[in-house]
């Protein structure tokens, strides 16, 4: 178990004006309560989505535990069950129709298990082609359009996605962090969301976005001795609530019940920070990813250097950048 642990804020009613002078400034994770989302909180139901998502082809990820891992990731477009039965994989991506896959999520005892009988479903919605387009509820799922309204709560040039997602009941998503701000709509169903300031990126055992530390509530310390002083912020979500996760926060998400949410991303930084190419949203800033280049080549340049020199060298850039980069702002 991580060791200091703090509620997440509820706050009931903000307004726009709020949220944007007040609240958005301070970079902290906030549940709001009581924004008007439209009819979907009562109208989006298993029924009803099957009907509205008919015979449309989506993607979806398959778990046979419900700690999906994302680091050790087989993507499959079709399938077939020798190629299931010879994966080591955690995960698998799969072609799927909505109506079947909705009625098959909702489940809590599949009758046409792809992997496990007791395997988890997860949807994320991709944009019409996910190498140019980003994922936007509204053109891919345009007869859900009118039962949800979007928050108002950033510039509407600032908007970069809105990504419709359905999970299983039991489902736990691996913790990380996006690069834009979202806003977290929990429109049916319950979530647990355990969050990690950036702070505490040390503490994380990252590779990439990601950390390696799937369960988070019971971790292996003895692996990760380190995980134990990270911070863990906690909430709860239930049908209408709204979670807002800052950039760069790390998350780790937890789908107590069936449920249906929709995140809507939007661009905290100048729309030229970020790679053109990225419509996924998780593409590093580029001055970051120019950053970590030139710091690879650092490396190699010390590696030429006998193992007494290198590692004083480069205990002396570690302490450079803590001095020239780290923020001397207190959280």
């Amino acid at each position: 178990m991580a060791g200091q642990h703090f509620p997440v804020t509820r706050l009931e009613g903000v307004s726009r004006e709020q949220f944007m002078q007040h609240l958005y400034p301070q970079r902290k994770p906030l549940v709001l309560e009581g924004i008007d989302l439209g009819p979907c909180t009562s109208k989006w139901t298993v029924d009803y989505l099957s009907q509205v998502g008919g015979k449309k082809e989506v993607k979806i990820h398959v778990a046979a535990v419900a700690q999906m891992d994302f680091i050790k990731l087989y993507l499959l477009t079709s399938w077939s069950r020798g190629q299931l039965k010879r994966s080591i994989k955690n995960s698998l991506f799969q072609s799927h129709y909505h109506e079947q896959h909705i009625k098959d999520i909702s489940s809590y005892g599949h009758q046409r298990a792809l992997v496990e009988r007791d395997e988890k479903y997860y949807l994320r919605s991709l944009g019409e082609d996910p190498r140019k387009d980003v994922a936007d509820i509204r053109k891919q799922f345009p007869l859900l359009k009118e039962d949800i309204k979007f928050p108002e709560f950033f510039k509407e040039e600032q908007f970069f996605s809105s990504v419709f997602r359905i999970s299983s009941p039991g489902l736990q998503l691996w913790t990380h962090y996006d690069v834009m701000d979202n806003l977290l709509i929990q429109v049916t169903g319950k979530k647990r969301v355990v969050l990690f300031s950036p702070r505490d990126a040390q503490y994380l055992y990252l590779k990439g976005t990601k950390s390696e530390v799937l369960n988070i509530d019971n971790p292996d310390l003895a692996k990760y001795p380190l995980f134990s002083k990270a911070r863990r912020y906690e909430c709860s979500l239930e049908a209408g609530d709204v979670l807002f996760i800052p950039a760069l926060w790390f998350h780790n998400v937890i789908s107590e019940e069936f449920g249906v949410g929709v995140n809507i991303f939007w661009k905290h930084l100048p729309s030229e920070c970020y790679d053109k190419t990225d419509t996924y949203g998780n593409k590093d800033p580029t001055a970051a990813s120019r950053a970590a280049q030139i710091l690879d080549r650092a490396l190699k340049t010390l590696a030429e250097l006998p193992e007494e020199y290198r590692d004083f060298y480069a205990r002396r850039m570690v302490l450079h950048i803590q001095d020239k980069a780290y923020s001397k702002n207190s959280e």
